[in-house]
């Protein structure tokens, strides 16, 4: 049985963990650069020699159990990676344990937003991606990586973070009122609480890592000029979980480069970050704000 960051067996079984880590390692719909579907792997072994006391926040959080699923194998087309994903989705929430999920490319999202939507009938989804993915179709499919917030943008309140990059098509789709372009918001803090102020109380967070700068984190298969950096996006990131109920996320367009290790390790510490904001102590989430 694989485990995150070696953790003690009683910790990573099924029966005992609060958390679930869904691997979907999918790369078909991909255009540029490939290699998203060896992310989750490169992920485990950084996460293998992560330090697992938070700092920030004080705790452990492994000991709330994190237990790796049997990853999803489903590669025969965009259009049956969608239903493999959702249907999975649908059992995992019935669990009423925390579900994430570790792409793969962003199409893996699209069916992961669609059952998540249909436990949550007022959900907010979260994106955090270079690029808007509002087309309604790419490559003669809905279900493309281009595709990965349209139905999103359709059925929940969609909320888009570090935008910098989209096709003229996507713009009639745009909610601009719900939409922080990087270039607007890079190097600041003031549109925290506006953005958090548009969310419903529920939130499903949907992170393309390409949202980040390439300077910090150039192993995605689109990397552009631009993005956030680590600090302004966990700090942005610890006030949505203190002031919303996030009810699950998933982590996409990992591609990893053979030798370059701290894009991995990044990943593993954003991963932990997440959990750890997640089961923040009461003390520390009913303040209000943790940046200057």
């Amino acid at each position: 049985m694989k485990t995150f960051a070696g953790i003690d067996k009683k910790y990573a079984g099924f029966k005992n963990a609060s958390i679930l880590l869904q691997s979907i390692p999918y790369d078909g719909t991909s255009t540029w650069g490939k290699g998203a579907d060896k992310g989750f792997d490169a992920f485990l072994n950084a996460a293998e020699n992560m330090e697992l006391y938070d700092i920030e926040t004080n705790q452990q959080v492994f000991k709330r159990g994190i237990h790796i699923l049997p990853e999803i194998n489903e590669k025969t087309s965009p259009e049956a990676v969608f239903n493999s994903v959702r249907n999975n989705c649908r059992e995992l929430l019935k669990t009423d344990k925390f579900i994430t999920s570790f792409g793969g490319e962003h199409s893996i999202s699209i069916g992961i937003i669609d059952a998540f939507r249909e436990k949550y009938k007022n959900l907010t989804v979260l994106q955090l991606d270079a690029h808007a993915d509002l087309r309604e179709s790419y490559l003669g499919s809905e279900y493309n990586h281009a595709c990965a917030m349209y139905l999103a943008n359709k059925n929940t309140n969609l909320i888009q973070v570090g935008i910098r990059s989209m096709d003229i098509s996507e713009k009639q789709h745009l909610n601009s009122d719900n939409c922080f372009f990087a270039r607007d918001i890079c190097g600041r803090t003031e549109w925290f609480d506006k953005a958090i102020n548009l969310m419903t109380n529920e939130v499903y967070l949907s992170i393309d890592l390409d949202v980040l700068d390439p300077s910090i984190m150039p192993a995605t298969g689109t990397p552009e000029p631009g993005g956030l950096t680590w600090f302004e996006t966990i700090n942005f990131l610890r006030q949505v979980f203190a002031n919303k109920n996030v009810v699950g996320f998933d982590i996409v367009e990992f591609a990893p480069i053979e030798k370059l290790i701290s894009p991995d390790f990044l990943v593993a510490k954003l991963y932990y970050k997440l959990l750890s904001y997640k089961y923040e102590n009461d003390q520390y989430r009913s303040r209000k704000k943790f940046y200057a």
